[in-house]
Order: C-alpha cells, then sequence, then structure tokens
C-alpha cells in the first residue's frame, strides 16, 4: 500500500497518531465490512448535511455555498484533530444565530473574521481546561439537553410537513418504516442510506412533484477557495467582531462537548474533552480561513451517524465531509433533486432515538427524586424556549446547583450531647458550606449555656467563608455574655482554613 494512501487512512481513522494508532489502521484496512459502514455512514450524514447547512446560511444570512463549505471543512479538519472518534461537526443553527448579527450589518468579510477570532478563542479556552467545567453539569440537565434537543430537530422538520402536498406523508412514512425494519433483514447497509435511496427512486420514477433538496437554496458547483477577511486591523474592528467572537466560541464549545460526552456514553468510550476543545478552535479556524461561517458538533448529524448507521470511527467523519464535497461539485444536480421527504423521515427517527423516553416513565418519575425531574423539565423548557442549547444547560445547571444546596442543608445537624454547671458541649454533623452554614448560630442557648463551651466538628467539614464568619459570629455571642468557646475535632484541612480567616471577616452577629 502506498506510504502515503496509508497516512490518509491513519489521519481519517484515528486522528493525531498515538501509539495504538498503527493498530486500529491495520484493523480498518482488514476488516472490509467496517470500512464499509464507516463510508456508507458518512455517505448517509453528508446527505443529511445538505439542507441543514443551506438552511443554517439563511438564518446566517449568507449563499448556501457559505453553510456548504463551512460543513465540509469542519467535518474532514475535526475528523483529524478532534478526540471524539465518529461525533459530527459542521456548520449549525446555534452558531448560525450567533454571528448572524454580522452579516447582516457588516458583511461577510466581518463574519468571517468573527469565525477566525472565535477559532483562536476556542483553542486558547481549550489549552486552558475549558473543558474540565463539563464535570459540574449533573445528569439531569444532560437527559434535559438530549430530550430537549429531540424536540428542537422534530419542530425543525415541521416546515417541510405543514402546506406540503399530500403525497409528502405517506412518502415520509415510507421512509420511517424502512429505517425501523430494514436492520431486521440486513445491517451490511445502513437503514437511512436505504430509505432515502428507495423514497428518492419513487419519487423519480414516479414523476412525482414534492418539495426537494434544491428547493431549500441553491447548491453551488465550485470548489472553496482560502478567504483573507479585507477588515481593518483596529480595536474599533475586535470592538464590533470580539462579542460575537466570544459567543460563537463559548456556544461552539458547550454544544461539541455536550455532543461528545453523549458520544461516550452511547459508545462506551472515552475521549480527551480538552483536545476536542482545541480541535473544535483548529477547525474553526480553517473553516474562517475557506469563508466559512463556523460551526461546532452536531447532535442530530452524530446520532445518524453513531446511533442509525453505526459508526466507530473517525473515518465516518472524514468520508462525510468529503461525500459532502463530492455531493456538492459532482452531484448537485442530482441532490438538488432528492425529495425532503427522505431527509425528514431520516430526522425524525433522529428524535425518536435520541430521546431519552426512560425519562418520562411514570415508574421513573416515580423513584427520581422532585428536585432531579424539575431540573430535566426546566432545562428543557428553556431550550426549546430560546432555540438555544446553551442557555438551557446553564439554566438547567444554576437550578440543578439550587437543588443540590438545598438538598445537602439538610443533612448539616447541631446536637448539644451534654451540660452540666461548667461546660456545655456541641457536636456539629455534616458538610458545612453558605446554605447549611447559614442557621448554624441559631442553635446555640447563648443565655442558657455556662461558662465554658466546646464545638466538636470532628464530624464536619469546613467548605467556605461563610461558615467561618458563622462560627466567629457564635463565639462573638458567647463572648458578650463573658463566656468563653473552644473549637475542636477540626481536620487538618478545615483547620488551615478557620485560622486563615477566622477574625478577618465581618460576621453577622445579629
Amino acid at each position: 500500500m502506498p506510504s502515503s494512501f496509508k497516512q490518509l487512512v491513519l489521519a481519517a481513522t484515528v486522528g493525531v497518531p498515538t501509539d495504538d494508532d498503527g493498530a486500529r489502521v491495520i484493523d480498518v484496512i482488514r476488516r472490509p465490512r467496517l470500512l464499509t459502514r464507516e463510508l456508507l455512514a458518512g455517505l448517509v450524514v453528508g446527505l443529511a448535511l445538505i439542507p441543514e447547512a443551506i438552511s443554517f446560511s439563511i438564518v446566517a444570512g449568507v449563499s448556501p455555498s457559505v453553510g456548504l463549505y463551512s460543513s465540509v471543512t469542519m467535518a474532514i479538519v475535526i475528523s483529524i484533530v478532534g478526540s471524539r472518534r465518529a461525533m459530527i461537526s459542521a456548520a449549525t443553527g446555534a452558531i448560525a444565530l450567533v454571528v448572524a448579527p454580522v452579516a447582516r450589518q457588516h458583511g461577510i468579510d466581518y463574519l468571517v473574521a468573527t469565525v477566525l477570532l472565535a477559532g483562536i478563542i476556542q483553542i486558547v479556552l481549550g489549552a486552558v481546561g475549558f473543558a474540565k467545567l463539563m464535570r459540574f453539569i449533573p445528569r439531569s440537565v444532560m437527559v434535559g439537553f438530549v430530550n430537549a434537543l429531540a424536540i428542537l430537530i422534530f419542530i425543525a422538520q415541521l416546515p417541510h410537513l405543514i402546506g406540503v402536498p399530500a403525497l409528502v406523508f405517506p412518502l415520509v412514512a415510507l421512509g420511517v418504516a424502512i429505517i425501523v425494519f430494514f436492520p431486521r433483514i440486513s445491517t451490511a447497509v445502513p437503514a437511512p442510506l436505504v430509505a432515502i435511496v428507495v423514497v428518492s427512486t419513487i419519487v423519480f420514477v414516479g414523476g412525482l412533484a414534492v418539495p426537494t433538496v434544491g428547493n431549500e437554496g441553491t447548491i453551488p458547483s465550485g470548489l472553496p477557495g482560502l478567504v483573507v477577511p479585507h477588515v481593518p486591523l483596529t480595536l474599533a474592528t475586535l470592538g464590533i467582531i470580539g462579542p460575537y467572537a466570544l459567543a460563537a466560541a463559548l456556544v461552539g464549545l458547550a454544544e461539541s462537548l455536550m455532543t461528545a460526552k453523549l458520544v461516550d456514553e452511547i459508545t462506551e468510550s472515552g475521549s480527551s474533552k480538552t483536545r476536542e476543545g482545541i480541535g473544535q478552535g483548529i477547525a474553526q479556524v480553517v473553516t474562517g480561513l475557506f469563508g466559512g461561517m463556523g460551526g461546532c458538533g452536531m447532535i442530530g448529524q452524530t446520532m445518524i451517524n453513531v446511533r442509525e448507521s453505526g459508526a466507530r470511527s473517525r473515518l465516518s467523519t472524514f468520508s462525510a465531509g468529503v461525500f459532502l464535497l463530492i455531493l456538492i461539485v459532482a452531484m448537485h444536480e442530482f441532490v438538488s433533486a432528492i425529495p425532503m421527504a427522505a431527509l425528514v423521515a431520516v430526522m425524525i427517527m433522529v428524535c425518536v432515538g435520541t430521546f431519552d423516553w426512560h425519562s418520562i416513565r411514570p415508574a421513573t418519575l416515580r423513584r427520581m427524586p422532585l428536585g432531579e425531574t424539575v431540573v430535566m423539565v426546566i432545562t428543557v423548557v428553556v431550550v426549546v424556549a430560546t432555540n438555544n442549547l446553551s442557555i438551557g444547560v446553564v439554566v438547567g445547571v444554576i437550578v440543578a446547583m439550587v437543588v443540590f444546596a438545598r438538598r445537602v442543608a439538610r443533612f448539616a445537624t447541631v446536637t448539644r450531647v451534654s451540660r452540666d454547671e461548667t461546660h456545655a458541649v456541641y457536636r456539629v454533623e455534616g458538610e458545612l458550606f453558605f446554605a447549611t452554614s447559614n442557621d448554624l448560630a441559631h442553635h446555640f442557648d447563648y443565655a442558657g449555656d455556662p461558662d465554658r463551651i466546646r464545638i466538636d466538628l470532628s464530624g464536619s467539614h469546613i467548605w467556605d467563608a461563610s461558615t467561618v464568619a458563622a462560627l466567629d459570629a457564635i463565639t462573638t455571642r458567647y463572648s458578650r455574655r463573658n463566656k468563653s468557646v473552644e473549637i475542636e475535632g477540626m481536620n487538618d484541612a478545615s483547620t488551615r482554613f478557620h485560622d486563615r480567616l477566622s477574625g478577618q471577616l465581618s460576621s453577622s452577629d445579629a
């Protein structure tokens, strides 16, 4: 095998080389069935990307070619530099909504400059560990994120099902039936691809007048070229593009990392979120250099790739970008004639497969703590209402924090274990932070206790300054009555924290 071809397969299959990359390449080469599955999955995704990329271009206020070429470059580059194998990155609605004002008010050059700056910001954020924040997203928010995404994908299909010829509905139903039942016959070919081919053939042979991909916008027929944005390198320019670039970087990273985490769970495999964040930035920069509108991880197309088509390697992502480019350049007339009903059927099944039906079963809701369910529902409502996954996740995390703080606050207890004429001993148990320590001072009998008080903290831990301030307030109240307080039993970390801050805070002892 020529070394250049082997290097191409290596890059597309495993990305930036690591110690076990050679074994993975050999595994793909030696297993034609696996290679076929990955390539066909990429073809399905490439087809499904076309109408969405065109739609997102319209949202951003740019030519359809901008969105299509953005999807090509994002998919190819992220397949090499990213970490999450089989995840699809391309032009997305979230990024389109963020950068639309720039294109509308300042033109395409400022849009490209915004995308380039967003990519640089993503590289920096990835390098400094932004991805580690993913650890703080609870499961209830993830479930809400997934369910909301399924709802948004379905809502996005409604324009293709409302005010259309009656023939569209049986075609969509046929496509759905093929996707559901064909895997029982064979799994050698992805069911979504079979559905697209069968529905398209029926439309072509029967000469049926139904909406097609071409109705969504004109598909370009040429190759993309390098673009240098003609914008002045001034602070004024930075003031224009900076806020949009930062927003695009944050939204893109959030959606990409959430998608990567979801794929981790589906495939039961891990990925480096730091590398994925940096990779997203690199892909964003390359996309900008080719005049693209930017993009990020696409959970809908990723679900087609991973769940519906069974793809597991980078080759599927790489081939999706390559097939999309081939479809644009060499087969644009054929692609334009594909009925939208076929693609809508695929996306409807993506919705069904993406939605976590277990999360809304009555048995699950009865077992699940009310707070967890509330967090999930709020996440779904905010995402659907704002049409923005990132806003919904942020709100969901905040609500989850409040629910957690209220729950943990109940676990801190203060008990007076003994009292005689000279001593009173209190035992404090539980985690002490702002939610649990605010009422700490109200559990002591300042007037009735004897002159010497011991507070045993051996069963607790001090986490923040609020707790230190609360202990200072308790000591101050006893001191006003000429009574001494001895705090004992603190672990080493709590002792260091308490000694550093005690007496330095403005305590509330009312």
